[in-house]
């Protein structure tokens, strides 16, 4: 988790001095021309995808203890009654 959270602070650490005329500005990736926030998109992107590997691998190592970070499959009906009971939020 340490490592986690170093991580994430060093992306937070690089947006946060950005102002809206560097939002404007183009950077070079790999050649080609993107704006500040394509790039940033492109980024955040990357890291959901290496998010997605470390569920893959948690679950593939640990079935057995797994627990969903979703709606469980075949519990889709269930939630949506407790979403039309205001006892969970689909936020």
């Amino acid at each position: 988790m340490k490592m986690w959270e170093q991580g994430w602070d060093y992306v937070f650490n690089a947006l946060e001095p950005l102002s809206d005329a560097d939002i404007e500005r183009t950077v070079p990736i790999r050649g080609e021309p993107h704006s500040v926030m394509q790039a940033i998109n492109r980024q955040i992107t990357h890291y959901a995808y290496h998010c997605g590997q470390i569920v893959f691998l948690a679950k593939h190592l640990g079935p057995v203890q797994w627990k969903a970070l979703t709606v469980p499959r075949g519990k889709s009906e269930d939630f949506n009654e407790r979403v039309a009971r205001k006892e969970v939020s689909q936020r």
